[in-house]
């Protein structure tokens, strides 16, 4: 997503890197846009609501792309064919009564924008179902810090967990 491919670490998974401030797993240096356009993704984040418009525009060849966003459901406020125009698009959003998802198919050569609020705390995994995308990078985690009360907060591992 945005030029920019997923790589699974070898040491130790994302939640415990997170968790024990384990060094060099992961950056959080995600560009705003990519340098070429391939599949892009823009974030919008206020408090906890996150938005975010995916877009089909590959410069080689326009596919459809089913995502996934493990961890939680999302609102699908918006879908179209053709590049996402914010003054256009946004003004045509379904607010009142959009579907909920855990997945999103975002259209050839189209985008979708989703909404959700990020109060469940972790490391999620968001990526194309396409075996051989998720092979080629096609993914991104979302890290959520822990919220206002008990419902909203990370439980510590337990004292037992073996080892990776």
């Amino acid at each position: 997503m945005n030029n920019i491919s997923f790589v699974l670490p070898r040491r130790a998974s994302l939640l415990q890197a997170y968790t024990q401030k384990i060094p060099n797993i992961y950056t959080t240096d995600f560009p705003p846009v990519p340098r070429v356009i391939t599949l892009a993704m823009s974030l919008a984040g206020c408090a906890s609501l996150v938005q975010i418009v995916l877009q089909d525009t590959s410069v080689f060849s326009k596919e459809d792309h089913p995502v996934l966003l493990h961890g939680y459901h999302f609102c699908v406020v918006g879908q179209g064919f053709g590049n996402f125009n914010p003054s256009r698009d946004t003004a045509n959003f379904n607010l009142v009564d959009p579907p909920q998802r855990n997945t999103i198919d975002v259209p050839v050569g189209g985008w979708a924008a989703i909404r959700f609020i990020a109060d469940n705390p972790g490391v999620w995994f968001m990526h194309c179902h396409i075996d051989a995308h998720l092979a080629w990078g096609f993914g991104m985690a979302f890290i959520v810090e822990n919220g206002v009360g008990e419902a909203e907060t990370l439980l510590p591992p337990p004292s037992d967990l073996p080892q990776c």
